[in-house]
């Protein structure tokens, strides 16, 4: 099995940015710990995800602070970001969560025996 994550920014100039900054708290080995405060921000109503706040954001995870602004002031991963938006777009992604399990799209948060049963057709088919 095979986990990656795509950035799929869609909803605002701001979704493009807080994705430039995930990658930006990455280059510090500390994307999972910046994409569950931007989350926590999110589900908790701050939703004002604007490269000042993004910034306050790596300072509380204890980033080094010149290195993530500059990073995120030069959008560094701004091509990643729009590369990886455009490939989501292409296999019909049009909101998240989106998941695809050996080419079969799931779409939206499901419960998990929806997942089980794609991974199970997967095996099957694998074994044939």
């Amino acid at each position: 099995m095979r986990f990656g994550y795509w950035h799929f920014a869609f909803l605002s100039e701001q979704s493009f940015l807080a994705a430039q900054a995930s990658e930006c708290a990455a280059d510090q080995e500390a994307f999972w710990e910046y994409h569950d405060l931007l989350f926590a921000n999110l589900t908790g109503g701050n939703n004002d995800f604007s490269a000042e706040n993004l910034k306050a954001f790596a300072v509380e995870l204890d980033l080094d602070a010149s290195t993530f602004n500059q990073c995120l002031d030069s959008e560094k991963h701004l091509q990643l970001v729009q590369a990886e938006t455009e490939i989501a777009r292409q296999i019909g992604v049009s909101s998240t969560p989106a998941f695809a399990i050996n080419g079969t799209p799931v779409m939206g948060a499901q419960p998990f025996e929806n997942f089980q049963q794609v991974i199970e057709n997967a095996l099957q088919t694998a074994g044939e």
